[in-house]
């Protein structure tokens, strides 16, 4: 931690007033003064001084920082529309997609197994840790917990499942599904 000697905090002030950013007030006093103060010293400085926060008086550069365009009336964007200006695109990512039709949910894949939905703290060394359920807040997740292949965290049902190639090239989503959530 650097101690602030008065005529360091007095070009701070001073900076500060002419309106440059916290980062130029650091940069200026360590070149000025030989200090390495980084911009987050400057600011905690000017905050215990009582001076204002991250707000910026004026930009410190001319036409560096341009004000917020006021947002145009109803009857102002009907005006730019007749005067042929291009309609803003719509976000499709802010929006939500709403369905009129009923989408078809995708058939998962699933082992031939009963699994015996074991806690993790009653699983065993040799238990199976295929997890089932805990896909919703709250919802208690369970083990499969039948023997494991060797050499595998999974029952062989479960390894199967896991890695097998011919129903892993098998798309589990179909057209109308990925449609429907906008991934195609």
């Amino acid at each position: 931690m650097m101690n602030w000697l008065p005529e360091h905090s007095a070009a701070l002030q001073d900076l500060r007033a002419r309106g440059l950013s916290y980062s130029e007030i650091a940069d200026t006093i360590n070149a000025t003064f030989n200090t390495a103060y980084t911009r987050n010293a400057a600011l905690s400085r000017a905050q215990r001084m009582g001076m204002a926060g991250l707000d910026r008086p004026e930009p410190s550069l001319p036409g560096h920082l341009e004000p917020p365009k006021p947002v145009l009336p109803e009857s102002s964007r009907i005006g730019r529309l007749r005067d042929g200006q291009a309609e803003p695109k719509f976000d499709l990512l802010r929006c939500p997609k709403i369905f009129t039709e009923p989408v078809e949910m995708p058939q998962l894949r699933c082992a031939a197994v009963a699994p015996r939905h074991l806690s993790l703290l009653d699983l065993q060394p040799g238990d199976c840790r295929y997890p089932y359920g805990g896909d919703t807040d709250g919802e208690t997740m369970t083990f499969c917990g039948h023997p494991r292949r060797p050499g595998s965290s999974y029952c062989s049902p479960h390894f199967h499942l896991s890695r097998d190639s011919a129903a892993s090239a098998r798309p589990v989503l179909n057209d109308a599904w990925l449609q429907a959530v906008g991934a195609i």
